[in-house]
């Protein structure tokens, strides 16, 4: 965002509550733009004069001076709202608690296999805002936002996307309401010729399907339990698309390269998102075919011995290691822990006990992912669980419980946080941690 604004000639103030030694690589960065540096905290003196405050993803809006710029009328804005505010081509968004990066990745593939002229960024990696003046009126710019870049955005997207909502960043969001309420900003301020399309199998999307879309604008939609009047659903062992009347067939089920049925339902949603843009049901079916996933999200990093290492560092929430835990018929040795995000634990545990044969907890989560499973220990599937400090040991002790046939799975439940400074660089270091572990075996089948 500060280079952004500074690039075009707005007067930049750039705060860190970290020291000058501890950015030293930003701070000549920021210098050479000419932006100037608070760093240390965030006194409140610098709304003085201020037009607008633009707060990074990180930064909780419960902080003094995010509230004292609000109680100002001073507008707080994110990098989506910047994003969204100065695109000149066409914009399309998509959020969800689960499967963001994998259906905005799709949806990408699908828009270039059908010859449109895409750009993917936001949250999923590559920041827009750096790339704006090189793109042209007629680019797409394909969106992956979640909800911290939602919570301070006042327009939405021309196409707009929700997956799904369920529990999740209730560390951050006060309640689930106010969550839910940050992801319904995607399609909250569309206009008539807009489109929106919503996942008709969750609770919260079904009823903004039913009462919360803006007039005008046309609603798609998804399906994996019934059919749509327009947008994709699941018909017998095909994903069909239905539009303007007509039903064609997209692909087989079995034609999906992708794991479990949380990934059946990320295929109908791109598809859904790339129809409703125009996308033929050719370059869909071409995209399904080839697409073998995005890494951390059930990543086949090993094989050795008859066990099986997959990599989901992504499952930062209870419900994330459920979905993985379903895409497993074979024993699991499940790696669990992190940092907790204060949400429910227990489908998890009994989805736990019918799948894994034995899980390992580490980080700071560990002993509270000790104490749901302990009542389950002999029921079901479940053998045993126990608490190891971080994630070296849990692989260690991987090694040492595994067993051919079985899945050792690192779907953790929690955050990175306690050790890691996101979930890619957990699951890079599960990726090293494995593949040292292995040619440590001798193996020959390692696919790290």
């Amino acid at each position: 965002m500060a280079r952004f604004l500074a690039r075009h000639g707005v007067r930049v103030v750039a705060s860190d509550k970290r020291d000058a030694q501890a950015l030293a690589d930003r701070v000549a960065e920021l210098q050479a733009l000419g932006v100037t540096l608070a760093l240390g905290g965030h006194p409140l003196s610098l709304l003085e004069g201020a037009e607008m405050l633009a707060v990074s993803g990180g930064v909780p809006l419960t902080l003094p001076i995010v509230q004292e710029a609000m109680r100002r009328r001073i507008p707080v804005v994110g990098d989506a709202e910047l994003t969204l505010r100065y695109a000149s081509g066409p914009t399309l968004g998509i959020t969800g608690s689960a499967g963001k990066t994998t259906t905005t990745t799709l949806v990408g593939l699908m828009m270039e296999a059908a010859g449109m002229d895409v750009f993917v960024g936001g949250n999923i990696g590559t920041p827009a805002l750096d790339h704006l003046d090189e793109l042209d009126e007629g680019t797409w710019l394909v969106l992956e936002l979640s909800s911290f870049q939602l919570d301070v955005c006042y327009r939405s997207p021309h196409v707009a996307a929700v997956l799904n909502v369920t529990p999740n960043h209730l560390d951050r969001h006060p309640s689930m309401e106010a969550y839910a309420e940050a992801k319904r900003n995607i399609f909250r301020y569309q206009r008539p010729g807009d489109q929106v399309i919503l996942n008709l199998d969750n609770p919260w999307t079904r009823g903004w399907w039913e009462e919360a879309v803006p007039p005008g604008v046309e609603r798609w939609a998804f399906s994996l339990e019934s059919p749509v009047e327009r947008g994709t659903y699941v018909k017998g062992h095909h994903l069909v698309l239905r539009r303007e009347g007509d039903e064609v067939d997209i692909c087989r089920v079995e034609d999906i390269r992708l794991r479990g049925r949380h990934n059946i339902a990320n295929v109908l949603a791109a598809a859904a998102i790339a129809g409703s843009v125009g996308v033929p049901v050719e370059a869909m079916d071409q995209v399904v075919r080839t697409f073998t996933g995005v890494p951390h999200r059930l990543e086949v990093v090993g094989r050795a011995r008859g066990v099986l290492w997959v990599n989901d560092s992504i499952a930062t929430a209870p419900e994330r290691v459920v979905a993985a835990l379903r895409s497993f018929s074979e024993p699991i040795v499940l790696l669990a822990g992190g940092r907790d995000k204060k949400l429910p634990w227990d489908e998890f545990a009994a989805e736990a006990a019918r799948r894994a044969r034995y899980v390992i907890a580490f980080g700071e989560a560990a002993p509270l992912v000790e104490r749901v499973l302990r009542p389950y220990v002999g029921r079901e599937r479940l053998e045993g669980v126990e608490r190891v400090e971080d994630l070296p040991r849990a692989v260690e002790r991987a090694a040492q419980i595994a067993r051919t046939g079985d899945v050792v799975l690192l779907s953790p439940g929690g955050t990175s946080f306690d050790a890691y400074a996101n979930f890619e660089r957990r699951g890079e270091h599960f990726r090293h941690l494995v593949a040292r572990l292995l040619s440590r075996e001798g193996s020959e089948e390692m696919d790290t």
